[in-house]
């Protein structure tokens, strides 16, 4: 279940990520932010998949928390950590109205 919602949150950031370029700079940027985050999300997919297999068996916690889905977890705060910081100044270019 928890590796559902990680994608559901990803798919949301996705469509987020297009629109708010798309608005901003046209298609064409709106498909990079898209390939970004995409490309963002598989490389750091693997990047924690592979630290959290030298610390953590197959079972993880028990429940739902296998190491696959800690691995998705650790993905989610760590690209919001880094969405966060890399964005937090940039702001919107809107052209001005009248």
């Amino acid at each position: 279940m928890i590796p559902l919602l990680v994608f559901y949150v990803h798919a949301v950031a996705l469509a987020a990520a297009f629109t708010r370029e798309w608005q901003n700079g046209g298609v064409i940027d709106g498909i990079l932010a898209v390939f970004f985050v995409g490309l963002n999300f598989f490389v750091g997919w693997s990047i924690a998949s592979f630290i959290l297999k030298l610390l953590i068996d197959q079972e993880g916690l028990g429940g739902g928390f296998d190491r696959d889905a800690l691995a998705l977890l650790l993905l989610t705060v760590g690209e919001a950590v880094f969405y966060t910081l890399f964005l937090r100044n940039r702001v919107a270019k809107r052209p001005a109205v009248g």
